[in-house]
Parts: structure tokens; sequence; C-alpha cells
């Protein structure tokens, strides 16, 4: 609730329903297994309530959203039934559920530790917008995903080829998030300010799914604006 670019971001309304019911509901419609947000204030976990939804309250003090999932995973599934975790961010409120199914997918077919996803740079602006985070990645013929060498705030790679945006959805194994979680930021973490660097630098392996396009996140007025009228556009009887 005290995102310094706009406050109350969470509760902010989009088409009639704050932004992490919004988010919940595409989680919820992806099918792809219990739902429980991570909230770090009462407020927000009251909204999710109300929606009927399950939210788990964590220490507001918490130093990542990372570190946030695991508190809640751990009070919402303490016995550990559950051994994959797809954190998905609550500021992306037109999220498509496919691309939960996606990101799952894509750990399962892969065997690595975390998986993610990114789509194809559309806006040659964003070749060198900081807020647009390119992954580097490795491909290997007649696979659906590519490994994760780097990720970075900059333009990278440099030369002629495709730029990728990532998008801010994980889905980790219960043992790789418990591991990660438990190691203290890294070098290039604190340097590039992206918190899955940590994991790379440990050895672990990330591996990132394609998809088509990335959803629109929230972390302005103007960027919630967009939104805004993207969802009135979507709610138009056709």
């Amino acid at each position: 609730m005290d995102a310094t670019r706009l406050p109350g971001k969470p509760l902010a309304d989009i088409a009639g329903a704050p932004m992490i019911v919004r988010v919940w509901r595409s989680a919820v419609a992806a099918r792809v297994g219990p739902v429980v947000v991570a909230a770090g204030d009462e407020e927000i976990v009251t909204a999710v309530q109300a929606a009927g939804g399950t939210a788990v309250l964590t220490d507001p003090q918490l130093p990542s959203g990372t570190d946030r999932v695991f508190a809640a995973v751990q009070a919402f599934d303490p016995d550990a039934r559950h051994d994959v975790v797809i954190n998905l961010q609550g500021d992306l409120p037109l999220f498509e559920p496919s691309n939960l199914r996606a990101v799952r997918d894509t750990l399962d077919a892969s065997g690595a530790d975390i998986a993610t996803l990114a789509a194809p740079i559309a806006d040659a602006a964003d070749f060198e917008n900081p807020n647009v985070v390119k992954p580097v990645m490795s491909w290997e013929k007649g696979k659906t995903y590519a490994r994760a060498l780097y990720f970075s705030r900059s333009r990278v790679p440099s030369g002629v080829g495709d730029l990728y945006h990532h998008i801010g959805i994980y889905a980790h194994r219960r043992q790789a998030l418990a591991r990660f979680v438990s190691l203290p930021p890294s070098p290039l973490e604190k340097r590039e300010n992206l918190e899955q660097l940590r994991a790379l630098e440990d050895g672990m392996a990330i591996v990132v799914g394609i998809v088509d396009k990335p959803p629109l996140s929230v972390d302005t007025p103007a960027d919630l604006a967009r939104v805004c009228e993207a969802a009135r556009l979507e709610s138009r009887p056709r």
C-alpha cells in the first residue's frame, strides 16, 4: 500500500474492482491450483476476502516479494502438499490466465528450478527503457523454452536480433523457493536491482517460456489510466 509512485496501488479501482482482486480473478480462472494472495497490509486481505478469495497477512518488513510469497506458502501449506509455487505480481490486472498455465508447463517441461516468461519487445523505445527488464537467453534446438543466462535493465544482448521483455511471473519448485529465500542478496542482484539474479549467481537453473505480448503493469498514475481505459474497452458489448 506504500508504493511510492502510486500510493494504495493494490486497491486502485479498475472498472469497478480493486486491482488486486482483478489479478486474483485471473489467477483463479487459470485453474492451476489454489490461489492465495500474499499481503503486507490488512486492507488488502479485507478486499480479497470480500471478493471470496484467500489472503495471508505477512510481515510488511519482508525484503522482497519472493520472501512474502514464501511466508504465505508456509502459512497456507505447512505440510508442503504443493511442490510448485507460482509467484504472480499483484500489479498485472489484465494478466491472461493462459500465461499462468504457460509458466507452469514451462517448468514441467524443463526440469529447471525456476521458470518465467518473456515476450518480444514490439516498441523500439523499450530497448533502452530501464523499467523493461531484458532476459539474455540460450536457445536449444527443438525446445519451447530457453535457458536464462542473465537479466538486465540495459539493452542486452547487443547486435542484430530480437530483444525480449521479461514478465513478472515465476514458477518455483518448492525446494528452490526455500533455497532462494535462505540466500543473502547477491552482488549482481544489488547492482541491477533484480532479485532473480540471486538465483542465477547461486547456480540455480531458470528457464524462460515465450508468449506473444507482455501484460500491462501498473507502477504510475499514467499506467493506471492506460489500464483503466483498456479494461473499459475490454468490457464493452461487442
